[in-house]
């Protein structure tokens, strides 16, 4: 109801202001439109003796400039040769023409480059598409293109990288003085039109004045749109990153074997052969001219080493395994010996407890006698098949934690500067 009654207040306060007003003569009714009055029209706009493509117009020429996602770019200004709203300097009254329809080949455009395009440099164009001129001389163009362009990647944090690439656009032979480019206000970069990447996800779009670009001691006006990117990490984690740590952990497996199965070395061979495999297939993916250093790539070559000297210490286990019942001798027997004693005194020491509660009987170990502190090679090779289990646990571990919590904190910092 409110609605309602604003607007019968208006309407009763606008019919009672014209009539208090003097009573000015009517308007001149504008022809209606026809196609010979746009042919007349035409005429008289592109007369060859008074328009020329190849003159630009005597003012400034600002033209706005927006992209839409994808390979569509809108391209506005004016030009007040192909204006008609005053009656005065055309021949006739065109006033009921609000647009034309015209093309690149008969009226004059602004010559603007992609400036980092890898493939071709050269004026935006394209006779095919039609040219809207309003009847106040301002020119809309929507010229379609593909542009391949320079980026640069960033695989530091790859598979949750975030890549960033900039379209760089400038005038030509049109210095500042003469053509000045500025950003559409109202749609500086679309992306109504965008569809979205089975792999890429759109972060943002932006565009900015950049500072211009000063070719041959003149000043050339030039703007910067910047696209950023997000890869989508659901596929690369299942596919990549999952099975790299399962196959970490299976690395100090290989001390879990027995000597005796005489599997020891083709399963420490197996798993080193199959991260070769997975750096190559890994490597392709990755661009091969970024000048970071991929935490992935590291974390593989860290576990590649791994594998390598576990085939190492593999050998040297079983070659301590062959010899057999042979006693070992030296510092290498102390110390196995002092690991051995504390295992056999934990075990033995035993505590009994009777039914009352006060009743305690403890039984302690015997002595050991000197030969129970000399062990053979075989005991020594299962001694050392325990202790690399344990170190290479430890390493994995801590190695698969440091390359998480790196791609993590970048991953959740970019979710926290989107949302």
């Amino acid at each position: 109801m409110p609605y309602k009654v604003g607007l019968y207040t208006l309407v009763l306060f606008v019919s009672w202001w014209n009539h208090a007003l003097p009573q000015s003569p009517p308007l001149p009714t504008p022809p209606t439109y026809s196609r010979a009055l746009e042919t007349a029209l035409r005429a008289e706009l592109f007369d060859g003796s008074n328009y020329s493509t190849l003159q630009r117009p005597d003012k400034k020429v600002d033209v706005r400039l927006s992209l839409t996602l994808l390979t569509v770019n809108e391209l506005t200004w004016s030009d007040d040769r192909l204006s008609w709203k005053d009656t005065t300097s055309t021949s006739q009254d065109y006033s009921s023409i609000n647009f034309l329809f015209s093309t690149e080949e008969h009226v004059w455009t602004p010559a603007i480059i992609v400036e980092n395009s890898v493939e071709d440099i050269s004026v935006i164009s394209d006779s095919k598409i039609p040219m809207r001129i309003t009847w106040d001389g301002r020119i809309h163009w929507n010229p379609t293109g593909i542009y391949k362009v320079v980026c640069e990647s960033d695989i530091t944090y790859y598979p949750l990288d975030t890549q960033t690439c900039s379209i760089k656009i400038s005038t030509w032979g049109y210095t500042q003085g003469e053509i000045q480019l500025q950003l559409d206000n109202q749609k500086t970069f679309d992306t109504s039109f965008y569809n979205e990447n089975g792999e890429w996800d759109l972060y943002s779009a932006t565009g900015v004045k950049s500072s211009d670009r000063s070719r041959g001691g003149e000043s050339y006006s030039s703007l910067t749109f910047t696209l950023t990117l997000r890869r989508k990490p659901e596929f690369h984690i299942i596919n990549t990153i999952f099975p790299m740590i399962l196959m970490a952990f299976l690395i100090p497996m290989v001390y879990k074997l027995p000597p005796e199965s005489g599997e020891k070395m083709g399963y420490c061979l197996t798993v080193l052969l199959a991260y070769a495999v997975y750096l190559s297939l890994i490597s392709d993916n990755i661009p091969s001219t970024s000048k970071n250093i991929c935490y992935l790539s590291v974390y593989l070559c860290l576990t590649l080493a791994y594998s390598t000297i576990s085939v190492t210490i593999v050998s040297c286990i079983l070659n301590a395994y062959a010899q057999g019942e042979k006693k070992v001798t030296g510092c290498i027997n102390s110390i196995c010996c002092c690991i051995r004693s504390k295992r056999v005194a934990d075990k033995n020491h035993v505590t009994y407890y009777g039914d009352h509660r006060r009743m305690r009987i403890e039984e302690f170990p015997p002595d050991y006698d000197s030969e129970t502190n000399v062990i053979s090679y075989r005991e020594y090779s299962k001694i050392l098949d325990k202790i690399f289990f344990v170190v290479y646990i430890v390493i994995i571990t801590i190695t698969t934690a440091v390359f998480l919590i790196l791609l993590l904190i970048h991953f959740y910092s970019i979710e926290e500067r989107s949302s």
